[in-house]
């Protein structure tokens, strides 16, 4: 008996939504979870990377799974910094485990972005931007796409959730998005994880690496877009 494609295309968001409304059941039936999650959203909100940081290692190896979960569900709730999670990897559980944690936590939140934006569907996009608007962004992501996703991952300050939306409702192939992704938050986040003790050399590193990242980036596309257009 085969599965109806349709289901198959839907079910990480199916899943996802899910596991959102058991949390939520959870949380208005369990006080001690409500008080759990409560508690995580006050020190998280804070900012306070201390708090933070003996918060999460209260937990233990679940504070690994926490931090992931948070990745996650920073898709939905933008009330932090995106690095924010990966910078607390770095402080409670070394440098090579937190490197390995934001990597899952950015393969996991990339992955469910773009599955969103692949329902999107391009016909839904062109109702809500213009032709042009849309030509440009197919133009991107067919002949960019890959280079872009590498630059979005490794800048901190480029909107990372964004560009996996896009390349979700333009159907970029996956692999080829997933690849571009890992490439771009590996040194991103070797440089967190290297830096975290200090951050304001942190902040000083992750400049350097987005400005570089960048400016490779714009030769790059100015050459070749010149070549196309000559071509």
């Amino acid at each position: 008996m085969s599965i109806n494609k349709k289901y198959i295309k839907y079910f990480p968001i199916i899943t996802s939504f899910v596991f959102i409304i058991l949390i939520l059941i959870l949380y208005f039936i369990n006080d001690s979870f409500k008080n759990n999650i409560n508690e995580l959203w006050e020190v998280f909100s804070s900012g306070n990377k201390e708090e933070i940081t003996n918060h999460i290692k209260s937990y233990g190896i679940w504070g690994a799974i926490i931090l992931i979960l948070i990745m996650i569900f920073q898709l939905f709730l933008v009330v932090f910094p995106s690095w924010l999670p990966m910078i607390i990897a770095a402080l409670v559980y070394g440098f090579i485990p937190s490197v390995i944690i934001s990597l899952i936590g950015v393969f996991l939140a990339s992955t469910l972005a773009y599955v969103i934006g692949n329902t999107i569907s391009e016909n839904t996009l062109k109702k809500y931007i213009s032709k042009k608007s849309f030509d440009k962004l197919d133009f991107w992501i067919n002949n960019y796409g890959f280079f872009s996703v590498i630059i979005f991952r490794v800048s901190p300050f480029l909107s990372n959730d964004g560009v996996s939306l896009i390349a979700g409702a333009l159907s970029m192939n996956y692999l080829k998005f997933i690849l571009a992704t890992i490439i771009g938050i590996t040194p991103l986040a070797v440089a967190i994880a290297f830096f975290s003790s200090n951050i304001n050399e942190l902040k000083e590193g992750l400049s350097y690496i987005s400005g570089i990242g960048i400016l490779i980036y714009t030769i790059f596309i100015y050459f070749d877009y010149k070549k196309r257009k000559n071509n």
